[in-house]
């Protein structure tokens, strides 16, 4: 823990995670293993303190990459906690009310006054390069392995390459061109350059094509918290979206839905957020067996006025009458005159004996309506509508009335919110892919910039390498 400790100290000071030796960053792993039980049911010799050694033994190596997905769900952007991009982008969207003090971080994400010297953007930044750096100290130790097997080779191989993808792509979609780190070399990586947009979802799709080769079809945990090659094919399908690779996408996610004896359909709202879901994609496991998951604890409040976070009257208003999302997925809370509502997806908070509910980051639901755009953009308006109504039946709604492909668009983009809503930032990503941020949110924002669709970049990396720069417009 001293070390960990250490680490996590020089890592914050100096704003820079390139600048750790490759032999600590493995050492990191190693002593960080304590947080990954979850994903795995190996256990780990606390005596194993050569970095080399971490990659020729299966145990230690399954343990160091379940170690890079228990970062990514404990820490910066990707974890449920209040901290993540969960609350803090429905709040700097409009999916979110702020009631904590003006003070505190997140109150600039509600306002939309976002500056370069924010700690959180540092904080986001930093992390998921460090989480990065070990995917890609995970790559490096792998191939450099002399007694590993080739199916384990290739199993975590698939898994560092589907979270590098995965992290760079969220990167990606919050600062813009950013630089893509394939390499522990730190001292090239301090000096790294940003890459344009184009360039880096080329890079993305890169890694997870040779992701869905390496991984197999079926999980190695029933549980669904290590990839499979149709968790990378999932990603693919939305990174193929935002990069308007229409065929590409429709097709990825025909992949992950014609694989029905793995994956079917939920049809009762409050199954879909169950551990066990058959329409779950790839999920976090809580820290402990008996925890729920931190997006129970961030969104739910049991009175009012809430302490930190709740839904804005617009998205309760978005939903349809006798939408059944809005009754089971959303909970009201009243005091006296006044009804405040918060995001009920997930119902349990804190610990919980059985365990019941697992953090779900990809569900067939996405697949559906990444489908439904991607049809719906190359003008098969039928089909488009198909992978729509499904969606909408099984939430209590009739057909769509949708006939043109700008309407056909316009209610997947009003679909999304209504079911995407609270998970991982879609709302914001959805109405700046649609062109629809100034003209939504300059209505209900105060403060709101049309050079808000990008935050601002961490002064702390500009301080350190004038490469990052320039800063993004408006900042």
């Amino acid at each position: 823990m001293i070390i960990n400790n250490f680490l996590i100290r020089y890592c914050t000071e100096n704003a820079r995670v390139y600048r750790i030796l490759s032999a600590l960053a493995l050492l990191f792993i190693v002593f960080w293993l304590n947080s990954c039980s979850d994903f795995t049911e190996i256990d780990t010799p606390v005596s194993q303190l050569n970095t080399a050694a971490v990659f020729e033994e299966k145990n230690t190596a399954y343990s160091a990459m379940a170690n890079v997905f228990a970062q990514m769900r404990d820490n910066g952007m990707l974890t449920g906690k209040t901290t993540g991009i969960q609350k803090e982008m429905g709040l700097y969207a409009d999916e979110l009310t702020w009631y904590g003090n003006s003070a505190q971080s997140s109150a600039n994400f509600f306002t939309n006054t976002l500056i370069p010297t924010h700690p959180t953007l540092a904080t986001w930044w930093n992390n998921s390069y460090s989480q990065i750096y070990a995917a890609n100290a995970v790559i490096e130790g792998v191939a450099a392995s002399t007694k590993l097997l080739q199916a384990d080779k290739e199993q975590l191989t698939g898994e560092a390459k589907f979270a590098r993808a995965f992290l760079h792509f969220y990167v990606l979609q919050l600062w813009g061109n950013v630089p893509y780190i394939t390499g522990t070399d730190y001292t090239y990586n301090s000096m790294v350059k940003r890459l344009p947009t184009a360039e880096v979802y080329a890079k993305i799709i890169e890694d997870l094509e040779s992701a869905i080769k390496l991984l197999p079809e079926e999980y190695i945990s029933q549980t669904r918290v290590r990839p499979n090659s149709y968790v990378a094919q999932a990603l693919l399908a939305r990174v193929y979206l935002y990069a308007g690779m229409w065929p590409e996408a429709a097709n990825s996610a025909s992949a992950v839905l014609n694989k029905t004896d793995i994956y079917t359909w939920v049809t009762e709202l409050n199954a879909v957020f169950l551990k066990g879901s058959s329409a779950t994609i790839w999920q976090y496991a809580p820290r402990t067996p008996t925890r729920n998951t931190d997006e129970g604890t961030t969104y739910i409040f049991n009175g009012g006025p809430p302490n930190s976070v709740a839904l804005t009257n617009s998205l309760v208003n978005a939903f349809e009458a006798n939408d059944q999302r809005k009754a089971k997925w959303i909970r009201s809370i009243s005091k006296g005159s006044i009804t405040w509502y918060h995001a009920y997806k997930y119902k349990k908070t804190g610990s919980n004996s059985p365990q019941v509910e697992f953090s779900i980051v990809l569900r067939l639901a996405e697949m559906y309506l990444i489908r439904s755009e991607a049809r719906a953009r190359q003008g098969e308006l039928s089909n488009a509508k198909d992978d729509l109504n499904l969606i909408r039946n099984t939430a209590g709604l009739g057909n769509t009335s949708a006939v043109t492909q700008d309407e056909i668009l316009a209610a997947i983009l009003h679909e999304r919110q209504v079911e995407l809503f609270s998970e991982f930032g879609h709302r914001f990503f959805d109405l700046r892919r649609f062109d629809a941020l100034d003209r939504t949110l300059s209505g209900v924002k105060a403060d709101w910039n049309n050079t808000d669709n990008l935050l601002p970049l961490p002064q702390t990396e500009l301080n350190l390498n004038p490469n990052i720069g320039p800063q993004n417009p408006g900042y």
